[in-house]
């Protein structure tokens, strides 16, 4: 049954144009799903990573900053729709705040970094098939980042959906194109590879390539990171940052005990039983912000000797062929991890950030507080906050999952969160212009309701709390 699943799979890959070394990868995680791996690590078997080097201990000249940016690359992750959020299209098309996208924002960024130092810093995207064109269309807005010989983009692979009880490639005629899926972001290091992208990177005398998530505005290119690297010789960096009870699920590096390798472990790799360990923010207390720096030559010679199976931990992934469809046929989709690549180099180093560096937009509640006056882009295109105190706990319940919800329950933008504690939505809440939302907020609506403008909310302010006021 799995020999014929797996060869009807490789058929179709091949059909589809997809690299020979990324079929490879492909069928070490088939050949692994057919034994039953997991890919679970248990607690027993690590140690908790605890001396971190942080970010501001690290010391660089602006004359070494500006060598080791000329040599370093930004790869922003741009496969995901959004589609949680009600999305059709990439989801870095999501307006942000003023007018600007998320690709817009990280164009403007790179450009602005080109210009502090005047070094030619490339930005390249990882693609998905679903977001390649609408992608590059926006980018058009900025011929300037093109760099000679260097593309814009290159494409994610693709892997066929596999049917759950059967491990075949699953048919849905109503839409073909839902039989494939993305093989996870852990496919950027191939992907690099087969697309020509790391060899022409090479060619043209880069060394470092900084990965992100392009959700995550506050992932720029910090060039005393690769400093760092060239002077110990390290060939990859993961950033983390403190843990607090709202990043409990977030993954985190831990030591693995058999090799003293450091290791990324995400919550799908946690068995019930270990889940409270890994939860314990006192025992594991940072969280992995998927910020990884990568020495090219390090990684080119890793995917030569392996033919490009890095071996990644396996991340089996079950959903239905149809997302929005429940009673659809269930499917696996083999998927890993970019992170856990942090165990493949020997000397890998973990980099304690601020959490400046981290502010990735998941849900409308992170878009809420990043299009709130919380924060504001100064001149490199950075988003500032403009407090600092801690961010407000968000919780905007179901009328508001989805974006066009969202934006016309705040039709005249967000509410102020300067000093705001916390806001909690229950109900359907129009928010008119000029709301003050002042320590913790409680808004419930038993029926439709609309916020006055200029109106405060708070515990001792008018409108806070009660039915539908």
């Amino acid at each position: 049954m799995s020999q014929s699943g797996l060869a009807a799979a490789v058929e179709r890959l091949e059909e589809r144009g997809v690299d020979q070394r990324a079929i490879r990868v492909f069928s070490h995680y088939y050949e692994q799903l057919e034994q039953g791996t997991t890919g679970l690590i248990a607690e027993s078997d690590i140690e908790p990573l605890s001396e971190v080097t942080s970010l501001e201990q690290l010391q660089a000249t602006e004359d070494e900053r500006r060598e080791a940016l000329s040599r370093t690359a930004v790869v922003k992750l741009n496969g995901g729709l959004g589609t949680s959020m009600g999305l059709s299209g990439p989801k870095s098309l999501l307006e942000v705040r003023n007018g600007r996208t998320f690709l817009d924002v990280i164009a403007r960024q790179v450009l602005a970094l080109r210009e502090q130092y005047d070094v030619e810093v490339p930005l390249l995207l990882m693609n998905s098939f679903r977001t390649r064109d609408a992608s590059l269309e926006a980018l058009a807005a900025y011929p300037e980042l093109e760099v000679d010989g260097l593309p814009l983009d290159f494409l994610q692979n693709a892997e066929p959906k596999l049917r759950a009880d059967d491990l075949t490639p699953v048919e849905w005629p109503d839409d073909p194109e839902l039989e494939w899926c993305p093989p996870g972001h852990g496919d950027v290091y191939v992907a690099m590879l087969a697309s020509g992208v790391l060899q022409a990177l090479r060619d043209k005398g880069f060394r470092y390539v900084f990965l992100s998530n392009s959700d995550n505005l506050g992932a720029t290119c910090d060039p005393t990171v690769p400093v760092w690297m060239a002077r110990e010789g390290i060939p990859y960096v993961s950033e983390v940052c403190d843990r607090t009870a709202n990043d409990r699920k977030g993954g985190h590096l831990a030591i693995r005990r058999s090799d003293g390798r450091i290791v990324l472990r995400e919550r799908s790799m946690v068995s019930e039983e270990d889940d409270r360990f890994f939860q314990d923010t006192e025992r594991h207390p940072l969280f992995h912000a998927n910020n990884l720096w990568v020495d090219l030559d390090a990684l080119d010679a890793k995917l030569t000797e392996s033919d490009g199976v890095l071996g990644l931990p396996i991340i089996v992934n079950r959903k239905t062929v149809d997302p929005s469809r429940k009673d659809s046929t269930p499917v696996i989709q083999v998927e890993s991890a970019m992170g856990t690549a942090i165990e493949v180099f020997a000397g890998s180093r973990a980099l304690r950030i601020p959490r400046s560096r981290f502010r990735p937009v998941k849900t409308t509640n992170e878009l809420l507080l990043l299009r709130s006056d919380l924060f504001a882009f100064d001149e490199l295109s950075r988003v500032v906050a403009q407090t600092d105190r801690r961010d407000p706990r968000v919780d905007l319940d179901d009328h508001y999952t989805l974006i066009g919800d969202f934006d016309e329950r705040f039709p005249a933008g967000a509410p102020s969160l300067l000093e705001c504690t916390s806001l909690v939505v229950h109900g359907d809440v129009t928010f008119g212009a000029g709301v003050r939302c002042v320590g913790d907020v409680v808004v419930e609506a038993d029926e439709p309701r609309t916020i006055p403008d200029d109106s405060v909310l708070g515990s001792d302010h008018e409108g806070a709390q009660g039915g539908s006021r």
